[in-house]
């Protein structure tokens, strides 16, 4: 065989290198989109009535003993038939009356199996530590609207997201400890942060800006707005001219206001109750909360990903009322720390009052270049945690991950009905 013509060379070369570069400009894509998991399918078995809570607990400010991620190293796998008991929850109603709900578990199998854990020696305390990062929404008008405007704040002292244009996802500490529902669950309520008023300073009338004028402080909170929308490729640069100081970001504009709503039932699994999944109890610190009236306030979906250290941005967000700024919203975002397929520990500061706030990330929408913010986690809190199982404890902050299992729950809780929910 002669040697081929450089004309034909040429052409099949600069093919190969074109493929080369699209197929390595897909997998770079790869990493900011979305996972499509195929999620397991939990379906009510048996429903019984039960006694009503006597209601007798107290909120507790930070929680003990919460066997770990190295500490869970060490525990046997869960069988099917403890899934199946860890997930089969209570419903307490607005009249005070209690139900149990029997579940059963089908095409767990079929669920891809998640990444090996990750683990980062790194540790320190870290409800705040070194400079405060946490950002106070302050300026209502900023503060009601979207990702901020799914935050909640949960009469017993805690936050929430919405899930659903009726549900709140929150922590299930912030409404039991483990033996009984707290003494504030029989008159629950979930506040949302009010809306400006159209009247006085935010409106036409007489002192107001008027329509699509500005105050001079408000690009200030745009600016902390892109900062929480960057989770692309690598972080903002351009901290010159025209940027403003975190105090300055953070000035209190007022105090926010919140409409108050009544919540017609709560939703928690037996997992997180005291002596049934011994060491796995902080992985099933989530609760749901249907609400009475559905506010009109965008929220937010679940998602579901097997890591967020390999994400390319590898942070987090979450907002929530911590308790050492009253009333206000507090955005803040962080790298984790160390991951395993229920548990994250993270830098994030925060207060009591973050506890069942709504961990989120921004990936693309699969197929398209649409951005889309979900719910990867809900924020446990300051936790003492037992690290290797000896007793030794350590101070972390918490967040229990969305696996796919835990996502079939959640959205059978919210939607009634699991075939709605095959896939997240």
């Amino acid at each position: 065989m002669g040697p081929i013509p450089l004309c034909v060379l040429l052409p099949v070369m600069v093919l190969a290198v074109v493929v080369a570069i699209a197929a390595e400009e897909n997998a770079v894509d790869d990493e900011y989109t979305w996972p499509q998991w195929k999620v397991p399918l939990v379906r009510q078995r048996s429903t019984v009535p039960l006694s009503s809570p006597k209601f007798s607990a107290h909120p507790q400010a930070e929680l003990s003993g919460t066997c770990g991620i190295e500490c869970q190293r060490r525990l046997p796998a869960s069988t099917l038939g403890d899934l199946e008991q860890f997930l089969s929850y209570e419903t307490v109603y607005e009249n005070g009356t209690r139900t149990l709900t029997s579940v059963s578990v089908q095409g767990l199998n079929e669920v891809a199996s998640w990444s090996k854990n990750i683990s980062s020696r790194s540790r320190q305390k870290r409800e705040v530590y070194g400079t405060d990062t946490r950002f106070t929404i302050s300026d209502k008008q900023f503060s009601t609207k979207y990702p901020f405007s799914t935050s909640v704040k949960i009469s017993t002292g805690c936050s929430g997201v919405l899930v659903s244009p009726k549900h709140v996802l929150t922590a299930a500490h912030c409404i039991h400890d483990g033996k009984d529902y707290l003494d504030g669950v029989q008159k629950l309520r979930v506040g949302i942060l009010k809306e400006k008023s159209r009247r006085g300073k935010g409106g036409k009338g007489r002192g107001g800006r008027g329509k699509g004028k500005r105050r001079k402080g408000d690009k200030d909170d745009e600016e902390v707005q892109e900062k929480e929308g960057d989770d692309g490729k690598g972080d903002r640069k351009g901290k010159g001219k025209g940027r403003k100081s975190r105090s300055r970001r953070s000035a209190e504009s007022g105090k926010p206001s919140f409409r108050w709503t009544g919540v017609k039932k709560t939703q928690l699994s037996k997992g997180w109750f005291k002596g049934v999944s011994e060491g796995l109890t902080a992985d099933y610190d989530y609760a749901v909360l249907e609400l009475k009236k559905a506010p009109k306030v965008k929220h937010m979906d679940l998602g579901v990903i097997p890591s967020v250290k390999k994400l390319p941005a590898g942070r987090i967000h979450f907002s929530g009322f911590d308790d050492d700024r009253p009333g206000n919203l507090v955005y803040r975002f962080c790298s984790v720390s160390d991951e395993s397929n229920d548990l994250m520990y993270q830098y994030c500061d925060a207060k009591p009052g973050t506890s069942g706030s709504g961990i989120y990330i921004r990936l693309k929408e699969p197929g398209k270049k649409k951005w889309i913010r979900k719910i990867i986690g809900v924020f446990s809190g300051h936790q003492w945690v037992d690290v290797n199982g000896n007793g030794m404890q350590q101070d972390y902050n918490v967040a229990v991950r969305i696996t796919p299992l835990k996502y079939a729950q959640i959205c059978y809780w919210v939607h009634g009905d699991s075939s709605l929910c095959k896939v997240a």
